[in-house]
């Protein structure tokens, strides 16, 4: 009766298992998003791009997970020509044609269902300039595949982005903006 009880026990730790604890694959990024929301003098508006590629490094542990994502920054859309030819201008794009994130640690935090709270520790290059970043966001790894969802305030001035006054000061656009991830690495979820 003890070894039922014992394997029985087993079963239940072993199906329970945190989501952190679980095998992370190396993967290629199979798709996501960037995007950001920014204010100006005539309301907010969104930038995205779809165009992403990436690799994530696996790892025993979410936590252990490694990798990189990046973007065209040519590829950021708002659905405004005038606005992105100023935001072409404002990013230097001839100079500084690429958008990063590289990935150096994963803190994992509650488990809700098949989701866990994580903050992604890394780097983000935007505008030639690197800085450091923590995203607060969700990830839903399983054995083929991990997805992580997130949002960040950033100031683009620590990027060194100027040009967001045009028209004499006129037009002026926020140096707050908030950033948002949304990627999937491996099969599809």
């Amino acid at each position: 009766m003890r070894l039922l009880v014992a394997l029985i026990v087993a079963t239940l730790f072993t199906a329970v298992a945190p989501v952190s604890a679980q095998v992370v694959p190396d993967a290629p990024l199979a798709h996501g998003t960037l995007a950001f929301d920014g204010k100006g003098t005539l309301g907010g508006f969104t930038g995205v791009t779809t165009t992403l590629t990436g690799q994530l490094i696996g790892a025993n542990t979410l936590s252990g997970a490694r990798g990189w994502v990046e973007a065209p920054a040519k590829s950021l859309s708002t659905n405004n020509g005038h606005r992105d030819n100023d935001m072409a201008g404002s990013l230097e794009l001839a100079k500084y044609p690429i958008i990063r994130f590289d990935l150096d640690s994963v803190a994992s935090g509650e488990q809700h269902g098949d989701s866990t709270a994580v903050t992604l520790s890394g780097w983000f290059t935007i505008h030639g300039q690197k800085r450091a970043a923590r995203v607060p966001g969700w990830a839903w790894p399983t054995a083929r595949s991990v997805r992580f969802r997130g949002a960040l305030p950033m100031n683009v001035k620590d990027y060194g982005v100027g040009g967001l006054s045009k028209m004499f000061g006129v037009l002026k656009m926020n140096e707050m903006i908030t950033v948002r991830i949304d990627v999937a690495f491996g099969g599809e979820r």
